[in-house]
């Protein structure tokens, strides 16, 4: 699905109640009183319904007679669409919500990045190896700051997914991006993470070795290495487990070995 664009007055209100639903300063159930919201937020009333269709639509408001506008359940809520996960992520939330959402996205990339690496090794093209070339080349200057970092590993794998040539997988960027992003301007802005090349370069080298063993196995340290350095960013240990513990392939998949973590 396309992120909802954030542009003017309309936009604004979106962004506004979406991050009060999900904060839970407007809770699951509550009616809204559309008159005091026009006039806190200063807008029409017809731009306020337009606002609302878009949570609508993400499965966190309704409208029904003689209720009015209410709050759905969170578990009807679309937590998988790229506005609701990007809107988590958004000021004003907890660092421990933060922190207990991008270890649900890191169990989820868990289980859907080593299997994605698989076809990416058998089925790139050398198309897709210069888009990965030139995101790892991105990734490897340093001095673009925090920003830049994130751009350059977004790209890296959004264009793994896009060497699996797999229109649905490819999708899957929407999900994995919003946790990706955030998780990243949290590492590449502390002192205390890896150098990401390395694990990166070790997933390239797989793929285009059309090895798709060797690719899972690179994808999994690589994963491993990102809980480590949230881990060391949050000063927890990891109590989550790493990423290597599940085997999303099957029987075909290599054993994972402590020597196989890229550094």
């Amino acid at each position: 699905m396309t992120p909802y664009a954030r542009r003017g007055v309309h936009g604004q209100t979106v962004e506004t109640l979406a991050r009060r639903v999900l904060s839970g300063e407007i809770p699951e159930g509550a009616t809204l009183d559309l008159v005091a919201l026009q006039r806190e937020l200063d807008v029409s009333l017809t731009a306020l319904r337009e606002s609302l269709k878009v949570l609508a639509a993400k499965g966190m408001v309704d409208a029904r007679q003689r209720r009015g506008t209410f709050v759905r359940a969170r578990a009807d809520w679309n937590l998988l669409d790229a506005d609701v996960l990007r809107w988590q992520f958004a000021e004003g939330t907890s660092a421990g919500a933060d922190l207990a959402l991008l270890r649900n996205l890191g169990e989820v990339r868990g289980i859907i990045e080593p299997a994605a690496v698989r076809l990416a090794a058998e089925r790139r093209t050398d198309a897709d190896l210069a888009a990965l070339e030139a995101a790892l080349t991105e990734m490897g200057e340093g001095d673009g700051g925090a920003a830049h970092a994130v751009d350059a590993d977004l790209a890296f794998h959004r264009a793994l997914l896009a060497a699996t040539h797999n229109e649905l997988l490819e999708r899957m960027e929407m999900v994995i991006e919003s946790g990706l992003a955030h998780r990243d301007r949290i590492v590449h802005s502390s002192p205390h993470g890896e150098d990401p090349v390395p694990s990166h370069r070790a997933v390239l080298d797989a793929v285009r070795a059309q090895d798709p063993d060797a690719a899972q196995q690179a994808m999994r340290a690589l994963l491993d290495q990102a809980v480590r350095d949230l881990d060391k960013v949050h000063g927890t240990s990891g109590t989550s487990g790493t990423t290597g513990t599940a085997d999303p392939a099957g029987p075909a998949a290599a054993p994972e070995t402590k020597g196989s973590e890229a550094k």
